[in-house]
């Protein structure tokens, strides 16, 4: 049966309790509206501490199971929806991940997901607080059927995504955290969105599933040297031929509500069968980080 998915684009404030119950209101208003599974951004708890290196920043974590978890999983329990709750995960001391945890609508941790690939670029400093992830790309079996959580930089890469589709995913989602430079945004920002945009479309099509990306607005500067960074909204559901189905917008917050239909995967694998025409014999150089032509 189709089911409607919510997607809170949402923008951050320093009051953290404040953003939970800012999360908090948009997961009841997308179950309202009919959701049955609902996603948040990207380190949701926060604004984006990632902008500069400061060690006492690491208190932001915290534990899964842990605050974020409990508060949410009570409500996934009361409204009867799944829920991915990204969080600043403290695995131990020293050991610190950018994670994606799926809750069931019973309430309970249907699975965990830790971000493997993470980036190091201006104001996206996220090496200096983020182990890599060490369970790999995991597709979970939720009330709503079988998904697939990766986050933000994993957004960019087709292998995250084929890996997590041929666990059965019907919908990969993307907690995110991207945005503008605002000295780039005049000149490289309108392809910067559309090239984020696009290779998330590619994968919808390439694997033949829904493709969801959750991301934050506003102009977050915690550094009053930087210019910040403008976060450009644009959360979407796209269907698996990479037609957009619902849309927000770039500078304010939203909640995006749009249809997963199992039927229509099925119905777009038939006349596209990617996956039934993959030489499965002949790409064993992708695990290799260069192939040299000697």
């Amino acid at each position: 049966m189709p089911y409607k998915i919510g997607l809170v684009q949402m923008s951050m404030t320093a009051d953290l309790d404040a953003n939970l119950r800012t999360a908090a209101d948009g997961i009841r208003t997308a179950a309202r509206r009919g959701a049955a599974l609902v996603c948040l951004p990207e380190l949701f708890r926060s604004q984006y501490f990632a902008q500069r290196e400061d060690a006492a920043l690491f208190d932001l974590a915290e534990s899964v199971p842990g605050p974020s978890t409990e508060a949410l999983g009570s409500l996934a329990r009361e409204l009867g929806v799944v829920v991915i709750v990204p969080v600043f995960e403290r695995r131990a001391r020293g050991l610190y991940h950018n994670t994606a945890v799926i809750i069931d609508a019973d309430g309970k941790i249907a699975g965990t997901y830790r971000k493997m690939h993470i980036p190091d670029d201006p104001a996206y400093y996220e090496k200096f607080y983020f182990t890599p992830g060490d369970l790999g790309f995991r597709a979970f079996d939720t009330r709503v059927g079988r998904i697939g959580a990766l986050v933000c930089w994993d957004q960019w890469y087709p292998e995250g995504a084929r890996l997590t589709a041929l666990q059965g995913a019907d919908v990969l989602l993307y907690p995110t955290a991207i945005g503008w430079h605002p000295h780039e945004k005049a000149v490289q920002g309108f392809t910067q969105r559309e090239a984020w945009r696009t290779v998330q479309r590619a994968h919808a099509i390439a694997n033949g599933v829904y493709v969801a990306a959750v991301n934050r607005v506003g102009h977050e500067r915690p550094d009053p040297a930087s210019s910040g960074i403008e976060f450009w909204g644009s959360s979407f559901l796209a269907d698996p031929l990479g037609a957009i189905v619902a849309e927000g917008p770039v500078d304010e917050a939203a909640i995006v509500l749009g249809e997963i239909s199992a039927e229509r995967i099925e119905e777009v694998r038939r006349g596209w069968p990617f996956l039934r025409d993959r030489r499965v014999d002949a790409y064993g150089g992708i695990s290799s980080r260069f192939l040299d032509p000697t």
